[in-house]
């Protein structure tokens, strides 16, 4: 019998504007679930915005988190298939980041629990970013910068203006056992995100994984911007929604309404 996996992206896509699930989402993909469909968001984000996310939603599989570093089940609140970084590579990427003072978050994973530690001086926005996390039961905020234990380093995040971050990406995109990435998303467009993690580190290889781990043979991805692409050209169908950025469009298979209408969770239902 053949089994489908259905995996989405969380923000623009299945998610409203307001970074919630609509109760309709919520309901219909419920409703799929107990038809016996397989369904599981990948995401850039951590549990620490996940676990609410997904409070109402019955999924029996892990999530993909942080754009494929690891997974995470919500029954349990245990991480999986973790792709850390290479300490060597680590050190190599950090000693970039200082030696431009570019500021960044550098997230490990120690006795099951996110440790966010801090590089270079922080931005209003990293501030807020930060005081935002620091009562989350899934994150441990340390002082300090990283001088030690590079062993267990699963990606560093930025939010930067433009320029810098672009400047750094092109430093960093070359670096041997770096995968970095540079987009925009919910800061708008004068704010880019810079993120750095493991080559093996990808929400493709993270859902190829989970897939064949279920015995799922045919894989539906939805997504709406340029960091879903790698995990829509892995799936049997690539699925835009109608307000992704034009480059994802013209790549998926199919296209439809936008993350407003609950469309993500109409086309798993009825498909």
């Amino acid at each position: 019998m053949s089994k489908t996996l259905y995996v989405s992206d969380l923000d623009g896509t299945l998610l409203q504007p307001d970074a919630r699930l609509s109760t309709r989402t919520v309901a219909m993909l419920n409703e799929a679930i107990a038809e016996g469909k397989l369904f599981t968001p990948a995401t850039a984000r951590t549990p620490a915005t996940v676990a609410s996310i997904l409070a109402s939603v019955n999924t029996s599989l892990p999530v993909i988190v942080m754009t494929g570093a690891a997974l995470w089940d919500p029954r349990t609140g245990i991480y999986s298939r973790l792709r850390l970084f290479k300490p060597e590579d680590a050190r190599r990427l950090i000693d970039v980041y200082i030696a431009d003072n570019i500021p960044s978050f550098v997230y490990s994973l120690r006795d099951n629990m996110i440790t966010i530690r801090h590089i270079g001086e922080m931005t209003p926005l990293q501030r807020e970013f930060l005081a935002e996390r620091r009562s989350s039961p899934y994150k441990h905020v340390e002082e300090g910068g990283v001088t030690r234990e590079l062993d267990d380093i699963i990606l560093l995040y930025s939010m930067l203006d433009n320029r810098r971050g672009e400047e750094t990406y092109e430093k960093t995109r070359r670096l041997p056992g770096v995968r970095a990435q540079f987009y925009h998303d919910i800061y708008g467009d004068k704010t880019a995100i810079l993120e750095a993690f493991s080559p093996e580190a990808t929400k493709a290889k993270a859902m190829r994984a989970l897939a064949e781990s279920i015995g799922a043979d045919k894989i539906v991805a939805f997504g709406d911007n340029v960091n879903d692409l790698p995990m829509m050209r892995e799936a049997d169908i690539a699925v835009a929604v109608d307000n992704a950025i034009d480059r994802v469009k013209e790549e998926a298979d199919i296209v439809i309404g936008p993350n407003t209408d609950d469309s993500v969770a109409k086309f798993i239902l009825d498909h």
